[in-house]
């Protein structure tokens, strides 16, 4: 039996394993002892591709809903 499961996997002694697919990656690269340098590097790459995704995503909504400066300023102008 693996000492890790992903999610959704069946272990009928345990129940199902409540980590996700990500996390379980993460518990396998964390396993390798990283220096304290290549940890925050590492950090700041997964930070900046969540970003990247929100900014994406937050461009397409308001490309869709064709947003403008004007709308901007409005929201900004709301009390």
């Amino acid at each position: 039996m693996p000492l890790l499961q992903t999610k959704g996997e069946k272990d009928t002694a345990a129940g199902p394993n409540p980590l996700s697919n990500v996390q379980m990656e993460l518990l396998k690269l964390y396993s390798t002892d990283i220096k304290e340098k290549d940890l925050e590097e590492l950090k700041k790459v997964l930070a900046d591709y969540f970003a990247h995704k929100a900014i994406k995503e937050a461009d397409r909504i308001w490309d869709q809903k064709k947003m403008s400066e004007d709308t901007m300023e409005k929201w900004l102008n709301e009390e």
